[in-house]
């Protein structure tokens, strides 16, 4: 779940113990703020103004949530966004002595598993889990899926697999995807395979790639696609371009590379473009998040495939999307150099995978 923290507390001890949690999380560098009723507000806590739903529903899907207090005036409070585990945010309860923590939805592809288990060994908390593949240690498709950056093309399938490895059935495991590398043990539920033609003797099969033809037929036959997010694309745009405008052009230069808009992992620009708002609210709509580079950062990379002066005269730099989808993207290579659409250009660049298995 990207986004923030966003902690509720109740009683001046709950509070008390919210004001320790946000300082230890802010010392992790995640984005946390509390609140509580008006008299406990105060030190960092803000004081409820209004609604507590009004701040759920506001930051529901983008931020996670954390209730210091008893489970069932979490459920009452979130209980009119709850849709499924692929969009809900990541919830935990916390009773107000701080002895235990509950990830009570969203646990895998919300990271509120992972986060309990955090924060029980930043308080010295019992992180207590009901989730059946945690309780009986089994591999879990969503948390590997979410801890490796991959996306899930089919949810019911998702499940499926996840049912099936609960009843003992071995699942074949390819990694078709080039140049991926594999760390640590392939976990017992998994077999790996080297080729299409091993998958047959399985009935579930998981393949990662993000060739679009195999995506595309393999759907409903025990086989789950999962593709890499591991792209970065760097836009440049004119001044006020629409959302709508800048999502047709930017799913053009990925759809000629074979990819789509969920395997964007971040988006970033030169400074310049830091408030341009078609771009915040593509970013918004796809959970994605949005990186700026001042021009002198930008200039640091080295060749870029084209050179503009005019764009050069404007921003500081000859080549806005190449420079800062190479600066976002660290390690990885340019698969895409800069392409032309209607009032804005893009470029990508792709991030190595790396294959974490003992998640």
């Amino acid at each position: 779940m990207t986004g923030g923290i966003i902690i509720f507390s109740f009683t001046r001890t709950g509070t008390e113990l919210s004001r320790q949690l946000r300082m230890r999380l802010s010392q992790e560098n995640k984005r946390c703020c509390g609140y509580a009723p008006e008299k406990f507000a105060g030190e960092g806590i803000e004081p409820v103004s209004g609604e507590i739903r009004q701040i759920i529903g506001k930051n529901w899907g983008k931020n996670t949530f954390i209730f210091i207090g008893a489970a069932g005036i979490a459920v009452r409070y979130i209980a009119p966004f709850v849709k499924d585990k692929f969009t809900d945010s990541a919830v935990l309860v916390l009773d107000e002595k701080g002895e235990y923590v509950i990830p009570l939805l969203s646990g895998h592809m919300g990271g509120a598993v992972r986060m309990a288990d955090g924060i029980a060994g930043m308080i010295g908390a019992e992180a207590v889990h009901t989730t059946a593949t945690d309780v009986q240690k089994k591999f879990a498709v969503d948390v590997f899926a979410g801890e490796n950056h991959l996306y899930i093309t089919d949810r019911r399938m998702s499940k499926e697999i996840s049912a099936a490895v609960l009843e003992g059935e071995r699942v074949a495991f390819f990694p078709e995807y080039q140049g991926c590398r594999i760390e640590g043990n392939i976990p017992e539920e998994l077999i790996l395979c080297r080729d299409y033609d091993s998958l047959k003797a399985f009935r579930h099969r998981i393949i990662i790639t993000d060739n679009m033809q195999v995506a595309d037929g393999r759907e409903n036959n025990g086989t789950l696609v999962l593709k890499p997010r591991n792209i970065t694309a760097g836009i440049g745009c004119r001044r006020g371009i629409g959302r709508e405008l800048l999502k047709k052009g930017l799913e053009s230069i990925l759809a000629e590379r074979g990819l789509s808009m969920e395997q964007v992992e971040r988006i970033a620009s030169i400074d310049l473009k830091k408030d341009e708002p078609g771009i915040l609210q593509l970013a918004d709509e796809y959970g994605i998040p949005f990186i700026t580079y001042p021009a002198e950062e930008l200039k640091k990379i080295g060749n870029v495939t084209s050179s503009s002066s005019f764009v050069e005269q404007v921003t500081g730099v000859d080549n806005v999307c190449e420079r800062a989808a190479l600066m976002c993207c660290g390690e990885g290579k340019l698969i895409q150099g800069k392409s032309v659409r209607d009032s804005m250009t893009a470029a990508l660049a792709r991030s190595p995978l790396i294959l974490r298995m003992d998640v």
